[in-house]
């Protein structure tokens, strides 16, 4: 591939939106609210000591209820799950992220469909699936993902 003056304007605007992405509010409310949740040593050590938890659920489930230790691991897992899912600063963090995620499936699909209207464009929200024609000309399962097939 040959690099033309086209590809150098396409990745100067790559980096624009690059920079403009970065310096979103949905970007700076995602650092901010990541930075008070590891900045925080106890609710970091409280997420270590899950991800601990978790890596002996993932050795529970190759084994399933026959593992010695599955009950046990279960209820510990869905308990620590549940505490860390209740923290305010677990909650914001999500939060953010979602918003963040939203703004970047807003992005995709605007630069899919100025390619073409035809483009599928994968997005995590349902609601930028269906707003967007994402299955306009029939996605091929029988209208099984809610489209006019």
């Amino acid at each position: 591939m040959l690099m033309t003056s086209e590809w150098v304007f396409i990745l100067d605007e790559v980096d624009e939106l690059s920079a403009m992405i970065l310096s979103s509010e949905q970007a700076q409310k995602l650092r901010q609210a990541y930075k008070a949740v590891y900045e925080d040593i106890e609710l970091s050590e409280r997420i270590k000591a899950f991800q601990r938890i978790k890596d002996q659920y993932e050795d529970v489930q190759r084994f399933g209820k026959y593992h010695p230790d599955y009950n046990i691991i279960m209820k510990q897992i869905r308990t620590e799950k549940r505490h860390l899912d209740l923290n305010e600063q677990v909650a914001t963090l999500k939060l953010a992220e979602n918003d963040y995620q939203d703004l970047l499936d807003e992005i995709s699909l605007i630069i899919g469909h100025s390619v073409s209207e035809a483009v599928k464009v994968p997005v995590s929200n349902p609601f930028f699936a269906s707003s967007g024609s994402s299955c306009s000309t029939g996605c091929g399962t029988g209208g099984g993902c809610s489209c006019s097939a």
